[in-house]
């Protein structure tokens, strides 16, 4: 295994997009405070002081999907109790982001169960909604499938500021979780985003069976795009009742806190967002992932359909470690 790279300390962090698994190996299996303390340096470094970012995400289309993927209780394919519904109407979606924004969110992210964007009465509603986020002084992202550069360029002419497409875990796993696209499909909605000019959110799924070489290859993957996403979550697995994957063991909070350090190093100005699996973390391992470089939140009772740390309970978490949110854009401008 190659040699660890040094990881300045000076601001002037280097930020690389030729990485190696071997060398991303050697980083993820650093002593664990060696680890955090590579990870913290290249944060400050790059954003001074530490400030988190408070995000919303709303299902507003839910359930009824078509697609096989093992870890999600909205495919139609597995028993879940979750029950398809229809997309929501502009103005309840517009009225949930105002309640976020007055809550502390600078990002509201709207989640559709689809497979692809399919253009029409839909997708125009869909534009609205980006067009109504934006006007409120929000970032609007939007996770929808797979999506044309057609309809890239559209949603960034609506104002879309990111599109969340997580790639989930490495080429070489996927097919033990996915069956009805394949990782080609990702890598393409990813190249159309990117080349409309929107923002790219785009992480993975830590506990789904995938040895340590596969979540190292999903952030060398990352990392070695053109550019790197902007925005990069990291989620544990929420083994949900019905799904194939609902006996996976749960993933322990140090193994988050190496996924989230490693994407730090790699991914120097990417915003590293703490998501799915918080509900099972006590607050000291949310703070450890914080330390190793997570600077983002998504705060609500729940991510989509499953259950996240209630917004009091993330206030008390931010204040007693004296950490500051990032301040909601109220104005009313356009990207």
């Amino acid at each position: 295994m190659s040699s660890v790279p040094s990881v300045p300390s000076s601001p002037e962090v280097v930020v690389r997009h030729d990485w190696t698994l071997a060398e991303v190996r050697a980083i993820h299996d650093l002593p664990l405070l060696e680890l955090v303390y590579r990870a913290q340096t290249v944060h400050r470094a790059t954003f001074g002081d530490p400030k988190v970012q408070l995000c919303s995400l709303l299902s507003i289309k839910t359930g009824g999907c078509p697609e096989d993927c093992a870890y999600c209780p909205q495919s139609a394919r597995y028993e879940t109790g979750v029950k398809a519904e229809r997309l929501m109407e502009t103005g309840d979606v517009l009225e949930a982001a105002r309640e976020a924004r007055a809550a502390g969110a600078t990002r509201f992210c709207m989640g559709a169960a689809w497979r692809e964007v399919k253009d029409g009465p839909q997708f125009e509603r869909v534009l609205a909604m980006v067009r109504g986020v934006r006007a409120l002084g929000m970032e609007a992202c939007v996770t929808l499938g797979m999506v044309s550069p057609e309809q890239a360029r559209r949603l960034k002419e609506a104002g879309l500021s990111a599109y969340n497409h997580n790639l989930d875990t490495s080429p070489e796993f996927y097919g033990e979780i996915i069956s009805t696209r394949d990782y080609q499909d990702r890598l393409r909605t990813l190249a159309a985003v990117r080349e409309a000019g929107i923002g790219v959110c785009s992480g993975g799924i830590l506990g789904m069976g995938e040895s340590l070489d596969d979540r190292c290859e999903l952030l060398r993957t990352l990392a070695n795009q053109e550019a790197h996403p902007e925005s990069v979550p990291i989620n544990a697995l929420v083994a949900v009742p019905g799904t194939p994957l609902e006996n996976q063991r749960p993933v322990q909070p140090v193994e988050m806190v190496r996924a989230i350090a490693t994407a730090r190093i790699l991914m120097p100005k990417a915003m590293v967002r703490l998501s799915a699996g918080r509900l099972q973390m006590s607050q000291e391992a949310q703070l450890l992932c914080m330390m190793a470089g997570a600077n983002s939140l998504f705060f609500g009772e729940k991510l989509l359909t499953t259950g996240n740390p209630e917004y009091v309970a993330d206030m008390a978490l931010l204040e007693g470690a004296g950490l500051k949110p990032l301040e909601p854009k109220l104005d009313t401008a356009r990207p």
